[in-house]
């Protein structure tokens, strides 16, 4: 073959890998095609923390602290949190843990007084990147193709400096 054959050759394979790519799915298959995508070309934990409704309040465990030996490192890091469910239904994964942060300032413990929350720091979220395969209508107006999208997932928190910027 020349250059040109395997140019034209190459130029006929184009529509195939990307129709491949951009197959529509109907209802009864997309459940089955975004596990298989999801597990063949972006691995993840399927594994959900216990989590809680996001809508219902948590205060800041201070008072917690010396009572109740923590089982879990959101229990004992100084800007402690718990795990909210969030559901996005055109998404696979439709439900996630996301992490949310229980105290504005950060836990302080110091030599035997008993634990406070400091606001000279702050409690801020762990961002992490993950990929989620978004459901998107086909042309066809009757079945969906799968669309790999990143979003930002808070997946803990940490104890920062006071922003004291004005």
């Amino acid at each position: 073959m020349d250059m040109k054959q395997i140019l034209i050759f190459g130029l006929c394979l184009v529509p195939v890998w990307t129709c491949r790519m951009n197959r529509c799915y109907d209802d009864s298959e997309l459940s089955e095609a975004a596990e298989r995508k999801l597990r063949n070309h972006y691995p993840q934990s399927l594994e959900l923390p216990t989590a809680a409704a996001p809508d219902s309040p948590a205060p800041c465990p201070v008072a917690l602290f010396p009572q109740q030996p923590p089982q879990h490192i959101r229990d004992r890091s100084l800007s402690p949190w718990r795990y909210v469910l969030v559901t996005k239904k055109d998404h696979f994964p439709s439900t996630y843990a996301e992490a949310q942060c229980l105290c504005s300032g950060c836990v302080l413990i110091q030599d035997n007084k008993p634990p406070v929350e400091s606001h000279d720091y702050n409690s801020y979220p762990v961002m992490q990147s993950r990929v989620f395969l978004r459901r998107e209508l086909c042309q066809d107006g009757k079945k969906y193709h799968l669309k790999p999208v990143t979003v930002k997932v808070a997946v803990g928190c940490t104890c920062t400096r006071a922003n004291t910027y004005n």
